[in-house]
């Protein structure tokens, strides 16, 4: 007997992850921003491979881009690498623990840096400030909480008792 899952809930952590990238912060604290919509990706491409892939991570990023005003196809081509990747070892992944996935992620966003800085070198564009390349570590640290979030929700634990 299956579970019916909410189908809401895939395109509403999309618009939340947007909302967060957008969210204002502090000129200080804005290198260290999360990749929201990264760690959002990555979680349904490890969790629900069969509504979430290479296309999902396409159309997303050109979302992004179109909402951040970003270069066009910038975070679509950061979040298919990720999802690729991600794709690849989704076997192995889903069943670490949470730590080792949380270290799994956070390699992957420092791909994800590695990736936005030959995008920007080939491009000419400035390097963005040094603490960026922290950024990562904070994604890594957020993906427990961000990951038992959207499971709750997509699982229906948050309505037991």
């Amino acid at each position: 007997m299956s579970r019916q899952r909410p189908s809401w809930l895939l395109p509403a952590s999309v618009v939340v992850a947007l909302l967060l990238g957008l969210l204002p912060l502090p000129p200080d604290l804005q290198p260290l921003r999360p990749y929201w919509l990264a760690l959002v990706v990555a979680y349904w491409v490890i969790e629900d491979p069969d509504r979430s892939g290479l296309g999902f991570a396409f159309i997303v990023g050109v979302i992004a881009d179109l909402t951040f005003g970003s270069l066009l196809g910038e975070q679509a081509l950061r979040l298919v690498v990720m999802a690729f990747i991600l794709q690849r070892f989704r076997a192995r992944l889903r069943f670490f623990p949470m730590s080792q996935q949380a270290l799994a992620i956070g390699g992957l966003l420092l791909n994800d840096r590695i990736v936005v800085a030959a995008i920007h070198v080939a491009l000419g564009i400035t390097p963005g400030p040094a603490l960026s390349w922290l950024a990562p570590l904070v994604g890594m640290l957020l993906w427990p909480p961000v990951f038992v979030l959207i499971d709750a929700l997509r699982l229906g634990h948050w309505r037991r008792r």
